[in-house]
């Protein structure tokens, strides 16, 4: 049975740039079971959730990590950010890339050895990429590369894995290998998940916390437009089935909503 002492715990968090208020009254905790799924709308605040978690950002209010997820006086939390964000022109091959996923272990002169080339080939192996391992990332379609920083963002086996929209630029084959690694990954690490598309998460995650400059933590993975206007979050509901469908909320002028 594992610890419900939450590893990371926010209370009273704001986050403020110049005179925008991102962030505000923020209590939340996680777990090191969690499996949570992300959502609000563009500008609500996701982003600075994130990096609060993470350490990264100024905020008032107090953050605090268990020591179980410290490393050398700082949490140890991996990160796959948006691979839009990442230069596929930079030189640098597979292998290099999941390797510096161990940059902070190592240090920056630390250098590579056959030990951390070891364990680099033994996560592309566990991802399918093994094949690849000395190919320049910029040869690498969008499925290929996300999985690679996947590699890199758990290669130094951190207790906490934040994901910044994972299935962005991505088929929908990769997206269900995806989300399955992600299972089979959620039962050694808690993972933090944002996604604009709750109708799929929903299916995954064990948690939603919706996210518009307050923050709701609803300990469930379904959840309905009531608790979505309930919690000040105002996104779009996907409906999956035989014809996937979007379902929007009526609307003054529309001859269907009557």
């Amino acid at each position: 049975m594992q610890s419900r002492e939450p590893i990371i715990r926010l209370r009273d968090v704001g986050v403020r740039y110049d005179n925008v208020i991102a962030l505000e009254h923020v209590n939340i905790d996680i777990f090191n079971d969690d499996f949570i799924g992300i959502i609000g709308p563009n500008g609500g605040g996701k982003s600075s959730l994130v990096k609060t978690l993470m350490g990264i950002v100024e905020h008032s209010g107090k953050v605090e990590y268990s020591p179980s997820i410290m490393r050398g006086g700082k949490p140890h939390i991996g990160y796959l950010p948006q691979i839009s964000t990442f230069d596929k022109e930079f030189p640098i091959s597979v292998i290099e890339v999941v390797m510096s996923g161990l940059q902070g272990e190592r240090g920056l002169l630390g250098g590579y050895g056959a030990k951390e080339r070891n364990k680099a080939k033994e996560i592309l192996h566990k991802a399918g990429l093994l094949e690849l391992i000395d190919r320049p990332i910029g040869a690498l379609s969008g499925g290929q590369l996300q999985r690679v920083m996947l590699c890199r963002a758990i290669i130094s086996q951190p207790k906490v894995l934040i994901l910044d929209e994972p299935a962005n630029f991505v088929d929908n084959k990769f997206e269900n290998e995806l989300y399955n690694l992600l299972h089979h990954l959620s039962e050694q690490m808690a993972i933090v998940m944002v996604s604009h598309d709750i109708g799929t998460i929903s299916s995954v995650v064990r948690s939603i916390v919706c996210v518009n400059r307050h923050v709701h933590r609803h300990d469930s993975n379904i959840i309905t437009e009531e608790q979505l206007r309930n919690y000040n979050c105002p996104i779009q509901l996907i409906s999956h089935g035989d014809i996937p469908h979007t379902i929007l909320k009526e609307h003054h002028g529309c001859p269907h909503c009557k």
